[in-house]
């Protein structure tokens, strides 16, 4: 099997770290899981990176992914999480970008799982505006899967229980180990390979005081706002981590 992704820090893993300082995420788990389920080799290509806009999703990493050799069996996309977070979201656009993933992995002969990310609107500031354009988005997705019998589509936004703080990590906008596990769990299970969902095992914390407040706005939000002033995106000079074919462990033995 061929499994490749798209996307952005959501699809490279951002909010689960490695030991030495590279993330892992949901998307390597589930190469891992795929390549412990079957018999046969399994092959990995990963080319999100972290602060994509959908455009260079829906183009440069789709047209990079289908042009492997040999070319993808699945190809997972999402995108549009950092189109939210600026001015200028344009439906229309978005649905055209969208609709060109649908497309190109159609004429390719090529399985799509589309996946929503998670809502993050309770602890966002301008989560209002976020929830709006996630809905205009879900509408978009929800239309391309009827549309399409080569898309499978894995609904994240729709789950209530990550919305839990315990599936976020400290910047309140990735998610967290936990996180990963459970949105890698839901796409093994979609591919065929049943997996359970992992549960918070805590209560969620008390609300943040305006100390906390003060200090979270400090830590994330400033160099946020400082990056969009100066033209920046967090995944300047960042590259795809697997830009090419990687066989993942060991085949599982018959």
């Amino acid at each position: 099997m061929r499994f490749a992704v798209i996307g952005d820090s959501f699809t490279e893993g951002v909010g689960d770290p490695l030991p030495d300082g590279s993330v892992r995420g949901w998307a390597d788990v589930v190469a891992a899981g795929l390549a412990a389920s079957s018999p046969d080799p399994v092959w990995y290509a990963n080319f999100a990176v972290r602060g994509r806009l959908l455009e260079p999703i829906a183009t440069d990493q789709l047209d990079a992914a289908l042009a492997l050799n040999p070319p993808p069996d699945v190809v997972t996309f999402n995108g549009g999480g950092n189109d939210m977070l600026r001015s200028g979201w344009d439906s229309a656009t978005i649905a055209a970008y969208v609709g060109r993933v649908a497309t190109r992995t159609a004429e390719a002969g090529v399985r799509l799982v589309v996946l929503s990310g998670p809502d993050p609107t309770e602890r966002l500031p301008r989560g209002r505006v976020f929830a709006e354009r996630a809905s205009d988005l879900m509408v978009i997705v929800d239309e391309l899967t009827a549309a399409h019998a080569h898309v499978v589509y894995v609904d994240n936004y729709r789950d209530a229980e990550m919305r839990r703080a315990a599936y976020w990590s400290p910047d309140r906008l990735h998610l967290s180990p936990l996180g990963h596990e459970r949105v890698a769990a839901r796409v093994l299970t979609a591919l065929g390979v049943p997996t359970p969902l992992p549960q918070a095992a805590s209560e969620d914390p008390p609300p943040p005081g305006l100390i906390d407040e003060a200090a979270y706005a400090g830590r994330y939000l400033v160099p946020w706002f400082a990056r969009r002033l100066a033209g920046r995106s967090s995944g300047d000079r960042r590259s795809a981590k697997f830009p090419d074919w990687t066989l993942v462990g060991e085949p599982a033995h018959r």
